[in-house]
C-alpha cells in the first residue's frame, strides 16, 4: 500500500471523510459498516469535525472504530473558527475526545480561519500538543498568505498539514499554495478528491481521456480521479462514501501508477493553473 508521511507517521494515502456520517438515522448503520470495511481494507486516516452534524459524525466514528486497535488509526478532528481561542479550544477538544471515546487525537485542525487571530489559535493548538491530548496539529482551508503567516510564528514549525479542496477540476492550489507546502514539507490532505463525482455537473464520466485510462487500468473513471489526486505520494485523499463496495473500490485506486504519457494526456484536458486562483471551498 502507498504510504504518506504526516507528523512522523506513515499512513495509507486514501483515508475516509465523514462530513455527513451519522446525520440520518436511517443510513447510519450502513455508513458505519462502510467505514469498518475501509478500516479492514487498509484505511488509517479518518477525518471528522465538531461541526459535522453538531457532533453526530464524531459519535458515529466512535462506534465504527470501537472494535479496532486505536493505535493503528490516524484520527483527525477539526475545531470551528469561533472555538479556536485559547479559552474555547480546549473545551472543544475535550468535547470531541468525549464524543470520539478516545483520550487523544492523532491530528487536530483549525477548520477555517475566522476572526480569532491565527497566532492565538497556533499557540492554543501547540499547548494541547505539548499536553499530549493531540499528537499533532494542522490547518484547513488556508490559502498561501495565511499559510505564510502560520509558518512565520515561533510555533508555526509544528504545523503538520493543510486540508483543502483538491481534485482534477480544482487544481488552483498547484500555482502557489502547493509549492509552498512542498517547500516546507507540509503534507496536503485533499477533501472532495473526486469532486462529488458527476453531481456538480463536471461530467468526468463522459470525458474520453478518463474513460480510456479507466479501460487501460481496468477500473472506473472515479478510481482514475482518486488515483490522480494521490499520484505524487505526498497527498492524503479523504473521499466520503456510505457504501461498502464504493469504499473498497476507492482504496484500490491507490494501486494505479500513471505513466508520464497518461499524466500529459490528462493535463491536455484539465490543465495546470497558470495564474493565482481563489481557494476552492466545499
Amino acid at each position: 500500500m502507498e504510504k504518506v508521511k504526516i507528523a512522523g507517521r506513515e499512513v495509507f494515502s486514501i483515508g475516509f471523510g465523514t462530513w455527513t456520517l451519522g446525520d440520518d438515522p436511517k443510513t447510519r448503520n450502513r455508513e458505519i459498516d462502510a467505514l469498518r470495511a475501509g478500516i479492514e481494507n487498509g484505511v488509517q486516516v479518518i477525518d471528522t469535525a465538531e461541526m459535522y452534524g453538531n457532533g453526530a459524525s464524531e459519535r458515529a466514528v466512535a462506534e465504527a472504530i470501537e472494535p479496532y486497535n486505536r493505535e493503528d488509526l490516524f484520527l483527525i478532528s477539526k475545531v470551528l473558527p469561533e472555538n479556536a481561542s485559547k479559552m474555547r479550544l480546549v473545551k472543544s477538544l475535550d468535547a470531541s475526545l468525549q464524543r470520539l471515546k478516545t483520550d487523544y487525537l492523532d491530528h487536530y485542525l483549525l477548520h477555517w480561519k475566522g476572526s480569532i487571530p491565527l497566532i492565538e489559535t497556533v499557540e492554543a493548538l501547540e499547548k494541547e500538543r505539548q499536553k499530549g491530548k493531540i499528537k499533532s496539529w494542522g490547518v484547513s482551508n488556508l490559502d498561501t498568505d495565511e499559510m505564510r503567516r502560520v509558518m512565520s510564528f515561533e510555533n508555526g514549525k509544528y504545523c503538520s498539514s493543510n486540508q483543502v479542496r483538491y481534485n482534477l477540476g480544482d487544481r488552483g492550489i498547484e500555482f502557489d499554495l502547493l509549492p509552498l507546502m512542498r517547500k516546507h514539507g507540509i503534507p496536503l490532505i485533499a477533501y472532495a478528491p473526486v469532486a462529488k463525482g458527476d453531481k456538480l455537473g463536471s461530467k468526468f464520466s463522459e470525458e474520453k481521456v478518463l474513460k480510456d485510462l479507466a479501460e487501460k487500468y481496468r477500473c472506473d473513471v472515479f478510481q482514475i480521479l482518486l488515483a490522480w489526486c494521490v499520484r505524487d505520494k505526498r497527498t492524503i485523499a479523504i473521499p466520503q462514501s456510505g457504501n461498502r463496495q464504493h469504499v473498497i473500490s476507492n482504496l484500490r485506486a491507490a494501486q494505479i501508477e500513471f505513466s508520464e504519457e497518461d499524466l500529459s494526456a490528462i493535463d491536455q484536458i484539465y490543465p495546470e493553473p497558470n495564474k493565482k486562483q481563489s481557494l476552492a471551498l466545499w
